[in-house]
C-alpha cells in the first residue's frame, strides 16, 4: 500500500468484551461498549457503525445492519495487566511478560516516610481510591494541614493530589520528580501522576495541569523505528507522557477530548509523512472510572458526530485506525479498568473493507503501521494489511 499518513486514534478504555483470562483480573463478563450502549435507550452512532463497529458488538440487531466501509476486527492483550501504559506499549511493540507492580494496600510506610522527609510535607491517604472521591474526602484536611494526598489504583501508579491555591503547582511537580526517583525496582511503578485541583470543599475540581512521570518502555518502539526512518511522529494527548517522548518529533498535550479532537482535525489538514498518534482520555478518566455510562455514551456520540469530517479529510494515501488500550466498563463492579478485547477499525480509500479477525496481540497494530511504511523490525506482532 502506498500510504503517506497514518492517524492512530485511541478511544481510551473502549473495550468490546472480556478476554478469556478476564476472571483472573476480576473482570469476567465485562464489555465496555456493549454495556454502555445497552444503558442508553435509542442510542445512535452512525459513523462508527458505518465503519463496522456493529460487527463486534455481538448484537444481532446491529451486527449486520450495515456493510462496513472499513476493515474491522478485535485484538487481544498478550501483556500481563490492564492499564494505560501496558496497553499503549503493546500497541507499539513492547509486550510485558511481567506485570508492573501494584499496591492495593498502599505503598510501604518506609517509602512514604522517605517521600515526606524529602518533600517537607506529610502524607494523607496512601490507599487505593478513586481520584475524585479521595480529593472530596481528604481535600478539606489538606487545606488545613498542608499535607500531600497520595493514592493509587488498580494500575501501577503513584498519584499525588494537591490544591493549586494552597500548594504551588511547581512544588507539586517537584514532589512528583522526587517520588519518581524514589520508586526504583522492585518498587518501580509505571507512572507517577500529578493531580492538581482547585475549588472549595464539596466542589473540588481537578485541573488540566495533570502531569505524568512514566518509566521508559522496555524495548525500542514503533515510534522510534518511524522516527529513525525520517518520518514525522506526532503525539497528541498523553502519548508523550506514556512514551517519555521517545520517538516523537512533536508532542502536544491536551486537557480533554475536545482539545484532542480539535488538534486531530488540524493535523489532518497538514502535509506530512508519518504517524499522528492521539489518545482521547475522557472516556476512561471522566466516565469509565466514575461509572457513568450516559456520560461515556455522550463522549462516544460527540466523537461519532465528528467522524464524517475526519473521514472527509482522509485522502488516497491516508490510513485511519481506531482502537483502544483496555476496557473500563462503567457498569462493572468497582472503579478499575477491565481486561477486554479492543476494537480495530481501519479505513483508507486504498483498503478493502474486510474482517481482519481476532488478533493475538495489540502489537499487530504497530506491526501494520511499520509495514505500511515498508519498515522492517524484530518487534512482535503480525500485520493485517
Amino acid at each position: 500500500m502506498d500510504i503517506k499518513r497514518i492517524f492512530l486514534v485511541i478511544l481510551d478504555s473502549c473495550g468490546c468484551g472480556a478476554l478469556p483470562d478476564a476472571a483472573e483480573y476480576g473482570d469476567e463478563g465485562a464489555a465496555t461498549l456493549q454495556h454502555v450502549l445497552n444503558s442508553v435507550p435509542g442510542w445512535r452512532l452512525p459513523g462508527l457503525m458505518e465503519l463496522g463497529l456493529g460487527r463486534m458488538l455481538g448484537d444481532p440487531a446491529h451486527e449486520l445492519s450495515l456493510t462496513p466501509t472499513a476493515a474491522w476486527g478485535m485484538a487481544s492483550t498478550l501483556s500481563k495487566g490492564k492499564d494505560t501504559t501496558t496497553g499503549h506499549w503493546e500497541l507499539m511493540g513492547c509486550v510485558m511478560e511481567t506485570p508492573l507492580p501494584v499496591y492495593p494496600d498502599g505503598f510501604p510506610q518506609e517509602l512514604i516516610d522517605e517521600f515526606a522527609g524529602r518533600t517537607g510535607r506529610e502524607v494523607l491517604g496512601n490507599e487505593t481510591a478513586s481520584g475524585t472521591e479521595i480529593i472530596e474526602r481528604l481535600g478539606p484536611e489538606q487545606l488545613a494541614s498542608g499535607k500531600w494526598i497520595v493514592y493509587t489504583s488498580a494500575d501501577s501508579v503513584f498519584q499525588i493530589a494537591a490544591h493549586e491555591e494552597h500548594i504551588p503547582l511547581d512544588e507539586l511537580l517537584r514532589a512528583c520528580e522526587t517520588a519518581r526517583k524514589l520508586l526504583k525496582p522492585p518498587l518501580e511503578v509505571s507512572r507517577v501522576i500529578a493531580r492538581p485541583f482547585i475549588g472549595e470543599p464539596g466542589a473540588f475540581i481537578r485541573t488540566g495541569n495533570r502531569r505524568d512521570y512514566p518509566i521508559p518502555p522496555p524495548c525500542k518502539t514503533v515510534l522510534e523505528y518511524l522516527h529513525d526512518d525520517g518520518l514525522a511522529v506526532i503525539g497528541l494527548g498523553k502519548i508523550g507522557d506514556i512514551f517519555l517522548r521517545r520517538g516523537l518529533s512533536e508532542d502536544h498535550h491536551t486537557s480533554d477530548n475536545a482539545e484532542g479532537q480539535k488538534l486531530l482535525m488540524e493535523t489532518l489538514g497538514r502535509d506530512f509523512e508519518g504517524l499522528c498518534f492521539l489518545n482521547l482520555n475522557d472516556f476512561d478518566s471522566k466516565f469509565g472510572h466514575r461509572r457513568n455510562p450516559q456520560g461515556y455514551y455522550d463522549a462516544l456520540k460527540n466523537f461519532d458526530d465528528l467522524l464524517p469530517d475526519i473521514i472527509g479529510k482522509i485522502g488516497e494515501g491516508d490510513l485511519l485506525i481506531l482502537t483502544a488500550d483496555h476496557g473500563c466498563d462503567p457498569t462493572h463492579p468497582g472503579t478499575d479498568h477491565t481486561r477486554e478485547y479492543v476494537p480495530i477499525l481501519a479505513y483508507s480509500p486504498l483498503l478493502e473493507p474486510t474482517h481482519v479477525g481476532t488478533r493475538e496481540s495489540l502489537a499487530d497494530i504497530g506491526k501494520t503501521i511499520l509495514e505500511c511504511f515498508g519498515i522492517e523490525s524484530d518487534l512482535p506482532g503480525e500485520s493485517f494489511i
